[in-house]
């Protein structure tokens, strides 16, 4: 009876998509001039409408049948490409289904055609999500299903995962005091729930979670922290970008080339793959963790061909044309919604404020639409296929935050967002094929304050450039951004991360490098392969030194001296030598515990800079002076970028047991590996057999479609087969 029942609810989804899709077909045909569905002569409103439903059935099996076929054909087509291309596949696939009506009746010009396939997916998937909403039950036996699946698939019977697996979602950039601002206004009620926190409801319940701040390492970016948690060592990351001298080379966090030596120098290091080098995931990341499925990851991105699987989530997601419109339409609305709000900044002559026209909506529109959807999707997908470790970054909240700052209604709507997708991954682990303890942190927060350039009208590298005697610009010029999105934008259109012109080498070899990392500088000079030490410095350039530290917008400088070691300059003549182990720290007392430890590791790196520049920095007011063009900055030591968080089940251990402090990216992969260690986790590895039989989905089904999830959020299961199709 439950079995007859199943299949009863089933066809009832598909005839009331395929009822709704029809009547969308009739008003279009009313209202566009170009799509008809009649002959010449005119038809009776029983024989159109029955050409309708004949239109709306051929289109719907044909986005089934045919549609992951053209997808598969299309896997070296940029990814961004194919979500514009999806538009006119999708109008092709109607004008077949419409070519198969008897006797001419149902015609639409090509351009017509295009409007009226994604009004009718967007329809069709707003019609499934209705439905799922107002059928929980339909929803919840649908996941069931498809976990059933998952086990049926295992091989000779095997039983399937025993031991929880964990997910680790990364909000890029959200720090700890904005995550507990946005959890104490509502914003964020799946958090609040997880911390026991008052709901809408304004009840508490007993908290599922502990939150935890730790202090980042002084290079207080993705590329340095994200190493380090998923590679367990970050040793030799100075900043988000630096000059090393034995290449020749500038490395860059965010370059898939960078990426690719980074990831390998840590291997090499720890001699080991990383977090999730057993049965993992990696999705949306800089670096790999060593995991086999691999979506949307930076570090290999640069492969060319079919055997690149970074961007394999791009074509698992657009595999479904509803996915893809639904998508689309909510990029064209985030760039609108960027432009309203850049608009009304200027309007209201709002400061700290940088220039947010050119690509950037677009861009911003891919970081908070695009990949989120994406990366989202993907981890649906790995939670139902029961894999047992999982790493995905977000980076929405980061990218919007450098332009229009770390607090404000514009973070504020993204916070919401992020909150959502949370409560989904909550939703979906309910019904996995095995446990899930999902465990929430960030790599960073972010520093508000104005930029340098804006403040005192030149660049670093003006000043740099005036300390060593050389002519300066007479206007200052904007400076690369380092915003993480911007090489994910790059890499799905493959092409290559391209730097500022101050950031190339100098047409003369004796002119200094100087490169931005959000409110840290580095300067370095090219003609001296060895980093060059105070006293050098200072006979080279004796005002360089000076004209820097006395300088109101830095606030320390890292130097090496000769003779005793790593040396921190302040302003007025003060001198901090920290292999000295001093008791007066100097400029450095007021970035904060930890600065002395974190500027001397720092020290110790094969490629520090020649000179190492820290910001100003506002105890009071949490500033910094970025020398990029952001407004909310991370990169350096100052405020709340130093600061992130790391939100756990407290079925785990607790990270720190032992009543210290969490420091440093190297300290937290430690703690993310124990906890996977856990109740026999992943250091279980499941068959051979059992991992090429787990899928998410052999080909993309209507029923077993994720979209209209009960929170109102539309997701499909990502194609495996398409994944497969990229290894």
């Amino acid at each position: 009876m439950g079995r007859w029942r199943k299949v009863g609810s089933a066809l009832w989804r598909v005839v009331a998509v395929w009822a709704v899709s029809t009547l969308t077909m009739l008003v279009l045909a009313g209202i566009l001039p170009d799509f008809k569905l009649q002959s010449d002569d005119g038809d009776s409103a029983t024989r159109i409408a029955i050409t309708a439903a004949s239109g709306a059935g051929a289109f719907g099996l044909l986005s089934v049948l045919v549609w992951p076929l053209l997808v598969r054909a299309l896997l070296l087509v940029p990814a961004l490409v194919l979500g514009v291309l999806a538009f006119f596949l999708n109008g092709s696939l109607l004008l077949l289904a419409l070519s198969l009506i008897p006797e001419g009746r149902g015609e639409a010009g090509a351009e017509t055609a295009v409007v009226v396939a994604a009004v009718m997916s967007a329809v069709a998937s707003a019609t499934g999500g209705a439905l799922a909403v107002r059928d929980d039950d339909a929803y919840r036996r649908r996941l069931y299903r498809l976990a059933d699946r998952r086990r049926r698939r295992g091989a000779d019977g095997a039983p399937g995962p025993i031991a929880p697996g964990t997910v680790f979602i990364q909000l890029d950039g959200v720090g700890h005091d904005v995550l507990t601002s946005a959890v104490e206004r509502g914003l964020m009620p799946t958090v609040g729930r997880w911390l026991g926190e008052a709901g809408d409801t304004g009840h508490t319940g007993a908290a599922t979670h502990r939150l935890t701040p730790w202090r980042t390492d002084w290079s207080s970016q993705t590329g340095a922290s994200q190493l380090g948690i998923l590679h367990g060592s970050n040793h030799d990351v100075p900043a988000f970008r630096w000059y090393e001298k034995d290449t020749g080379e500038v490395m860059v966090s965010n370059r898939p080339a960078s990426a690719v030596e980074l990831q390998r120098r840590a291997v090499e290091r720890t001699g080991d793959g990383g977090l999730l080098t057993v049965d993992g995931a990696s999705r949306g990341n800089l670096f790999s963790g060593g995991a086999e499925q691999l979506a949307l990851v930076l570090s290999v991105a640069a492969r060319r061909g079919k055997e690149n699987r970074s961007r394999a989530g791009y074509f698992a997601y657009f595999s479904d044309p509803a996915n893809a419109v639904r998508t689309a339409l909510s990029f064209v609305a985030e760039v609108f919604r960027e432009i309203g709000e850049s608009t009304g900044a200027r309007f209201r002559r709002r400061r700290p404020r940088v220039g947010r026209g050119g690509l950037y909506p677009f861009i911003r529109a891919f970081a908070t639409v695009v990949e989120r959807d994406v990366v989202v999707a993907a981890v649906i997908g790995d939670m139902l296929a029961g894999r047992s470790a999982v790493y995905a970054d977000l980076v929405a909240y980061d990218e919007v935050a450098h332009h229009s700052g770390p607090t404000g209604k514009d973070v504020d709507k993204v916070l919401r967002r992020l909150d959502r997708s949370l409560a989904l991954l909550d939703q979906v682990a309910d019904h996995a094929p095995r446990a899930y303890r999902i465990v929430v942190l960030s790599d960073h927060g972010q520093s508000p304050g104005e930029t340098f350039r804006a403040r005192y009208g030149l660049t670093l590298g003006d000043l740099v450039r005036a300390g060593c005697g050389l002519p300066v610009p007479r206007k200052a010029q904007r400076t690369h951004s380092g915003a993480e999105a911007r090489a994910a934008v790059r890499a799905a259109l493959r092409r290559p991360v391209e730097e500022g012109a101050e950031q190339r080498r100098p047409v003369r070899r004796a002119e200094p490098i100087v490169l931005a990392s959000g409110n840290l500088g580095l300067v370095s000079f090219p003609d001296v392969r060895h980093r060059m030490t105070r006293e050098e410095i200072d006979l080279r350039h004796p005002a360089l030194l000076p004209t820097l530290a006395n300088h109101p917008g830095v606030g320390f400088l890292l130097v090496r001296s000769a003779e005793r070691g790593a040396l921190v300059l302040g302003a007025r003549g003060a001198e901090v030598y920290l292999d000295e182990d001093p008791v007066d720290l100097g400029p450095l007392a007021d970035f904060g515990p930890g600065a002395a430890e974190a500027v001397l590791r720092t020290d110790g790196f094969p490629h520090v800079a020649d000179i190492m520049v820290n910001s100003w920095y506002d105890p009071e007011e949490g500033e910094v002076l970025a020398f990029e063009e952001q407004i909310g900055s991370h990169g350096g030591l100052g405020g709340a970028q130093s600061r992130p968080f790391l939100l756990s089940p407290l079925v785990l251990g607790d990270p720190v047991a032992d009543g210290g402090e969490l420091v440093g990216a190297e300290r937290v992969h430690r703690v993310l590996r124990g906890w996977l260690g856990e109740d026999a986790g992943p250091e279980v590895p499941l068959t051979a057999d059992v991992v090429d039989a787990i899928d998410v989905i052999d080909s993309v089904d209507l029923d077993d479609s994720l979209s209209g999830t009960p929170d109102g959020t539309a997701f499909t299961v990502p194609d495996r087969a398409v994944q497969d199709k990229t290894r």
